[in-house]
């Protein structure tokens, strides 16, 4: 028998995975990244980042959720982090 909420519940674990897989490479990415760098480009100073990335980060360890607002705002983060910092190479 097709159990629809399983192949939901599925997806929902892969998108976390997926999600958490990116605030992690973007916390590893910002803490390895010398200040001079995001000096360079005038954005937000490293410190400002790790905190939202880490909050970001923390609050996927603690919600699960995908869907949740805190998951969203730090998924956003991250994203933002990745394309301006880290896009910028």
């Amino acid at each position: 028998m097709f159990d629809l909420f399983a192949v939901q519940n599925s997806i929902m674990l892969l998108i976390s995975l997926a999600l958490f897989i990116i605030k992690c490479w973007a916390v590893v990415d910002c803490v390895t990244r010398p200040e001079s760098r995001f000096q360079a480009i005038d954005t937000l100073p490293k410190q400002t980042w790790l905190i939202l990335l880490g909050l970001g980060l923390l609050a996927n360890l603690l919600f699960w959720n995908p869907l949740g607002l805190l998951n969203l705002a730090g998924t956003v983060a991250a994203l933002v982090y990745l394309a301006q910092v880290r896009g910028s190479d």
